[in-house]
């Protein structure tokens, strides 16, 4: 009965210490609440509205209704209408679109012999997902293409870009480069301000000449540079273990690697600054890893999911940094290519340092 009753005394100071903490309480009842909610809502397998452009070089009433069936599929979101299918293929080496589709001049011709394809679908292979989405409106019935007989070639031939073969790797590791440093570096200095706290340092801190804001960097810097050798690491064991190429510039690889990394690095010092434990801290890291990872585009495409899912994926990081390097390992596209990707992350790499350096207060709690 002792043991019982000294057993209940322990568990009943646990309940009260965990009541105290509002923020371990609030993540207790939030976090799973919030997560059914928003990844019950964002994540749809029956992948629609993919972006969308079309070359029509035909233009003739039965292109305009291959068209109009094209888009009450409701698989494609036709955004732009461009002039040839080279126009295509720069649109989806900066990422801009999905699929491209191609309409040549003599489609009507092409229609009516069933020896060739009428039409070009050009798909980002850099998702897997995509290219079968693809193979779906490959075989999707045609209102107007009644003969009775089957045709020997298909209406539609797709044309999977970048990535021929549908090696899973191909779309995993580009992806994967940017989960594993997030979750990393964001971890590193989620910790960095509330372990000096706990260790009794931040006195030291505090009473030398040093600011906020030197603070701040100076935490930042250092990882800075592990993440760009664990970049390093992860791009040599994706060529040799999965034979994953670097198309484009190793360079703006690591460019954009460094602001991604600065990024998370300060929005983890944040994080820092908010809490009073290093418990608290790997809390929120956490509930913010797991939108990262399935609002990004890592595992679904992003396209396909609902505009309040989309907007808050535009909101971290790890997006654009996905969208960075898949088209710069993949799609051979440079840094020009795709500057809005480069200046959020720069953008929001100095707001969270800043942030974190308002917070930071030079003085114990």
């Amino acid at each position: 009965m002792k043991s019982l009753s000294r057993l209940m005394a322990v568990m009943r100071k646990e309940v009260r210490q965990m009541r105290r903490d509002r923020l371990t309480f609030a993540m207790i009842v939030g976090i799973p609440l919030m997560q059914l909610l928003l990844f019950g809502y964002a994540i749809n397998m029956d992948v629609r509205n993919l972006s969308t452009a079309i070359a029509d070089e035909a233009n003739t009433h039965l292109s305009r209704e291959f068209v109009a069936g094209l888009a009450a599929s409701q698989v494609t979101n036709i955004e732009y209408r461009v002039s040839t299918a080279a126009e295509l293929e720069r649109m989806m080496q900066a990422g801009e679109i999905s699929i491209g589709v191609a309409i040549p001049h003599d489609f009507d011709r092409r229609v009516a012999d069933d020896t060739r394809a009428a039409v070009h679908l050009l798909v980002d292979g850099s998702d897997p997902t995509i290219a079968g989405i693809a193979d779906k409106l490959r075989n999707m019935p045609i209102a107007f293409d009644t003969s009775a007989a089957p045709r020997k070639q298909g209406l539609i031939e797709v044309r999977p870009y970048y990535n021929p073969e549908r090696r899973t790797p191909m779309n995993v590791i580009p992806g994967l480069i940017a989960v594993i440093l997030m979750m990393t570096m964001m971890l590193f200095t989620a910790v960095a301000i509330v372990r000096e706290r706990e260790r009794g340092n931040l006195e030291l801190l505090i009473n030398t000449p040093v600011t906020s804001a030197e603070l701040m960097i100076g935490k930042v810097v250092p990882y800075i540079a592990i993440g760009l050798v664990q970049l390093a690491l992860i791009l040599l064991a994706g060529g040799l273990l999965f034979d994953v190429p670097v198309r484009g510039s190793i360079i703006d690889l690591y460019l954009a690697a460094g602001l991604f990394i600065a990024a998370n690095l300060a929005l983890g010092l944040f994080f820092s600054t908010a809490v009073k434990t290093q418990f608290q801290a790997m809390q929120l890291t956490f509930f913010l890893m797991l939108p990262s990872i399935l609002l990004s585009g890592f595992v679904f495409p992003f396209d396909g999911m609902p505009v309040v899912a989309q907007y808050l994926g535009e909101v971290l990081p790890t997006t654009h940094f996905i969208r960075l390097t898949r088209g710069i390992m993949l799609r051979e596209a440079t840094l020009g290519d795709l500057p809005g990707e480069l200046i959020y992350l720069g953008v929001f790499a100095i707001v969270a340092t800043t942030a974190a350096a308002l917070r930071f207060s030079k003085r114990l709690d």
